[in-house]
């Protein structure tokens, strides 16, 4: 997500973080240089014109601290000012505490509409233990009930759709009925879109909107189309009371000029950002933790959110328990080896760090944690509890049956016995001990 922006911001950093002090020329080479990278990224001429305007202004006016560098303080005037241009001050869902609430998708045919329904939907029921009924209103697009119905399914959600029906306010009128009737809390409308912007699309959209006085209208944005995602959002939101705009598509290299354009241009605010094809592939949009990954700062918050959904918390106390009396053994390091495997985005999640794109591929670690874990798997249960009598000929047993050599087992060893000696003094030296990937 947005490598094409932190690549060359990370370049420009690097230029002014050499120099000793901030001044007019140097400012004017950097911001030359964010302005090339904003405009490739297929950022909003007018936006970007502003963008620089503000940072020149502000970096050319600021003071120096003796605590940090010249170029440490651009970069902070540069975050600040991201920041300033994506947030709004109602970026958060709107639920309707004492009754259903409706959200109504807009937007173009390959938009994701009917995906982003469904992240959407789960989302909720995670995040808010929100009972959501999709609601397919597209009967514009040949299977596009099925797919509504396939997704839905997959993935333990519901959903109302009439196949052979051609008015859309009828199948609406019946599913807010069958959404009374079993107690749903919300209604995710899933509208038509077509090619492009037309009258019968936007005609339609209203009388949904009219009827089902929904608490958000949403337009769905390709991430991938750049300026047309802006233009049309644009369209949209004069001819529909479009509250929030969803982008799509985030781990494509484009997305990033459309999350910068979108809420400056329009000033529709950004509720969700989605990126993959997983229904966990969807998070609420932080201007911060946003603006940080565009400049290449990193994520940890997200690094967090994202490994504790991995990690099995209930387990935690034992395992503290454990260090606290020195009987953390390798079956306790087999659990968390697992739990480790859990984490199926590790590559994305390490991004996410600052830093950690100077790193090797990823698949590496993917591959020593499975070698890890094939080692822990050929010790006996007696072995891993009693790491101790683990001597010459078990290590070769051990070896040959994980495939792999003596030199690794004794490697793995080691670290082990070196990691429970640290934990050890690290439970006596704290009065609380936790885990890094615990809330």
């Amino acid at each position: 997500m947005f490598s094409q922006l932190q690549n060359r911001f990370k370049k420009i950093f690097k230029t002014i973080k050499g120099q000793g002090k901030i001044s007019e020329s140097n400012i004017s080479d950097a911001v030359r240089e964010i302005r090339i990278a904003l405009l490739e990224s297929d950022v909003n001429f007018k936006v970007v014109s502003r963008f620089i305007d503000k940072v020149k202004e502000k970096s050319l006016g600021s003071k120096v601290f003796d605590s940090v560098t010249p170029g440490q303080q651009f970069v902070k005037l540069v975050l600040d000012e991201l920041i300033d241009f994506l947030k709004s001050d109602n970026s958060e869902i709107n639920l309707n505490s004492e009754q259903k609430s409706v959200i109504v998708l807009s937007g173009l045919q390959g938009s994701g509409k009917t995906t982003t329904a469904v992240k959407i939907a789960g989302f909720l029921k995670r995040e808010f233990n929100k009972e959501a009924l999709l609601v397919g209103l597209d009967l514009q697009r040949p299977a596009a009930a099925e797919q509504l119905e396939i997704l839905s399914k997959d993935n333990d959600l519901n959903c109302y759709t009439e196949k052979k029906s051609k008015h859309p306010l009828e199948v609406l009128k019946n599913a807010e009925k069958y959404a009374n009737d079993n107690n749903f809390d919300v209604l995710i409308l899933d509208t038509a879109g077509r090619l492009h912007i037309d009258n019968n699309l936007i005609d339609e959209l209203n009388q949904i909107i009219s009827q089902s006085n929904p608490s958000e209208v949403i337009y769905v944005a390709d991430g991938m189309t750049g300026q047309d995602a802006i233009n049309s959002s644009s369209s949209f939101s004069k001819s529909c009371n479009i509250s929030g705009c969803i982008i799509t598509k985030m781990d494509s290299d484009a997305g990033g000029g459309v999350a910068l354009s979108i809420k400056d241009t329009t000033g529709i605010p950004i509720k969700f950002i989605t990126f993959g094809e997983k229904i966990s592939d969807i998070e609420s949009f932080n201007p911060d933790r946003i603006a940080r990954r565009i400049l290449g700062l990193g994520d940890i918050v997200g690094l967090v959110e994202e490994a504790s959904k991995s990690f099995n918390t209930d387990s935690f106390s034992d395992i503290q328990s454990k260090i606290s009396s020195n009987t953390f053994d390798l079956n306790d390091f087999k659990n968390q080896i697992n739990q480790m495997g859990n984490l199926e985005n590790i590559g994305s999640m390490m991004k996410m760090i600052p830093g950690m794109k100077k790193m090797p591929n990823m698949s590496t670690g993917r591959k020593q944690l499975n070698a890890t874990k094939a080692i822990v798997d050929s010790m006996t249960d007696f072995e891993r509890k009693n790491p101790s009598i683990i001597n010459g000929s078990r290590r070769k047993r051990i070896a040959s049956g994980s495939g792999t050599s003596i030199q690794a087992v004794n490697k793995l060893l080691k670290q082990f016995n070196q990691m429970r000696v640290l934990m050890k003094k690290i439970s006596d030296n704290k009065s609380k001990f936790k885990f890094p990937f615990i809330k």
